[in-house]
């Protein structure tokens, strides 16, 4: 079955401080669905918009701050039967989460 990559803008997740508490249950709420229906595979949010920058030969770097305000906020990988699937999934999360989701397939690697 196709996996997809589905995720947000950590800019688009406006929500006041005393919201916060039904967002995340209400998130974690679609998590939980997600996972008895078997299509969660894994996910999470993004603490943190500095990366570190790891060279070829080893060497690592302080990594650069993004130039542009659209950055990873959270993201889940489900594995699902469409596409159509997916976007379903999605909905959920963006109407939990109260912002806009990315629904994106990944490439299919008979290594991973």
């Amino acid at each position: 079955m196709p996996r997809y990559l589905i995720s947000f803008d950590d800019g688009t997740m406006i929500i006041p401080d005393a919201d916060l508490p039904a967002v995340s249950d209400a998130s974690h709420a679609v998590v939980r669905q997600a996972k008895a229906a078997g299509v969660w595979i894994f996910g999470g949010g993004v603490l943190t918009q500095q990366a570190s920058v790891v060279s070829p030969d080893g060497t690592v770097a302080a990594g650069p701050y993004p130039e542009t305000k659209a950055v990873l906020g959270g993201f889940c990988i489900l594995e699902t039967a469409s596409r159509d699937d997916a976007l379903h999934w999605a909905a959920q999360f963006a109407a939990a989460c109260r912002c806009k989701q990315e629904v994106r397939e990944i490439a299919y690697d008979p290594e991973s």
